[in-house]
């Protein structure tokens, strides 16, 4: 792993790919459910103030997201004169349902025709969020690409992708993944709609051939592109990771797409061990990461037992209200050090109260493998445990932006957990308390560089009294 390239990086930094990802990943657990506008708020952040950027601000971006963006932000005015809202910020924590109400406002800015690779490359969070129900996930992997990019071929490039994912996390040989009759064998997840024919040529395999890049396999901007790009890196790579990597980099063009399209797939495949352990090791802020990667997992298994996620197999408000009671309790207790009163109910970690196995400290659920409806599939096994230390950053990814700052979560082996409270002339953030992570020496001077933050919004200017950074806007 090398420092420079275009953007001059630091070693181990990440580009637009990731943090859109990321963005996107925030938006699922703290919304709890696929929330188109909250999504499109967090880019936006991520655009506009460098939300969870490993540099701090937005240094890259695909022409169509930034006119998809740029419109947003223009459709958002009717928002504020609907609602009368006195900030930008009022606008952004708007429900789903009040900007559903305005039927003159879409959240889908893009149009026909526009079929870049920009949603393909952050598509991850969805299937993983939504593995144990493929319909789901295919259907709302096509979803998050209608936001930015309004080609039917973007959204099916989405949907088949995420069915590769789905069968990787569920367990199903590669051969079978990678199978020219993958689509038909599995054409019940697709619902009504058949895929474009663009990318039914893909999925009959377009994509294997033996030359390469001289076969004219190609990773451009062009999602049809990029799609066959990464599937050859993952059919050719040996079963190795790190071979993938290195030789979906070397077609060329648009080398760090090409790259986090090809390690969706094979990271949930492979699964974590098979990354090479000093490319985890120099991975920028990778706790926050991991930190994110298990709530994805938990929420989203949370959300599959309680119905929450599927309209038609909602539980009473009485038993989702209990879920969510005893994961908040849950996360107070670890946050004070203490195991909760009910180490079997334990919502925050892998099971939530009503399964009836409890999940051991010793045995996290990124180890597990886990038998569900006759099938076996197996959770990417990580290095560290279940991280309790972490159990509340992405709390600080539950904030509104403010304009006047940006404060940074520092990632260092050396962490730990203090609450950020509310400044008195702050509007409040919003969904509860807000958490930064802070070195255990409580010295401002050893939080890290610019080169050493993930820029998050929203923290008010108290945050000098934690430890933390910010800079004005």
């Amino acid at each position: 792993m090398q420092k420079g390239g275009t953007w001059g990086l630091s070693r181990g930094q990440w580009t637009d790919d990731t943090s859109m990802a990321l963005c996107l990943a925030s938006s699922l657990v703290t919304k709890r459910r696929f929330d188109p506008y909250d999504q499109m708020v967090r880019y936006k952040w991520w655009f506009k103030h460098g939300f969870l950027s490993s540099t701090g601000h937005c240094f890259d971006i695909g022409s169509a997201t930034r006119h998809a963006l740029d419109e947003f932000s223009r459709r958002q005015k009717l928002l504020h004169k609907v609602y009368q809202c006195r900030t930008e910020e009022e606008v952004d924590r708007l429900s789903l349902e009040q900007v559903k109400a305005v039927k003159e406002f879409s959240l889908n800015c893009s149009s026909v025709g526009v079929a870049g690779n920009g949603p393909l490359m952050r598509l991850a969070p969805v299937p993983l969020f939504y593995f144990r129900s493929p319909n789901e996930a295919i259907d709302y992997a096509g979803r998050s690409a209608t936001l930015t990019h309004g080609d039917k071929i973007a959204s099916d490039a989405c949907r088949y992708y995420a069915a590769l994912i789905v069968a990787a996390i569920r367990g199903e040989p590669k051969e079978q993944i990678l199978a020219d009759r993958f689509y038909d064998d599995h054409r019940d997840w697709f619902g009504s709609s058949d895929l474009h024919p663009a990318i039914l040529e893909v999925a009959n395999g377009s994509y294997k051939r033996a030359g390469g890049y001289n076969d004219g396999i190609r990773g451009k901007g062009y999602i049809v592109n990029s799609l066959e790009a990464a599937l050859w890196a993952f059919y050719y790579d040996e079963n190795s990771f790190k071979t993938g990597v290195l030789s979906a980099i070397h077609l060329g063009d648009d080398t760090d797409t090409t790259a986090a399209i090809y390690g969706q797939l094979a990271g949930a495949y492979y699964g974590w061990p098979m990354i090479p352990e000093n490319w985890r090791r120099q991975l920028y802020a990778n706790e926050l990461i991991t930190c994110i990667g298990h709530w994805l997992h938990c929420i989203g298994e949370e959300q599959s037992l309680i119905g929450q996620s599927s309209p038609s197999e909602h539980k009473s408000q009485n038993e989702r209200q209990a879920v969510s009671e005893q994961l908040a309790i849950s996360e107070r207790s670890l946050l004070r050090g203490q195991q909760p009163q009910n180490e079997q109910q334990c919502a925050s970690e892998e099971k939530p109260p009503n399964e009836q196995q409890s999940v051991s400290e010793e045995k996290p659920p990124n180890e597990q493998e886990t038998e569900k409806v006759g099938e076996k599939r197996h959770i990417a096994k990580a290095n560290t445990g279940f991280p309790h230390k972490l159990l509340s950053t992405l709390k600080s990814l539950r904030s509104g932006v403010q304009k006047n700052t940006v404060a940074s979560v520092h990632s260092d082996n050396n962490l730990n957990l203090r609450r950020l409270p509310t400044s008195a002339n702050q509007p409040r953030i919003p969904q509860d308390n807000l958490y930064v992570v802070q070195n255990r020496d409580n010295k401002s001077e050893n939080i890290g560089t610019a080169s050493q933050r993930v820029s998050t919004p929203g923290l008010p200017s108290r945050c000098r009294s934690t430890g933390i950074k910010t800079k004005k806007l």
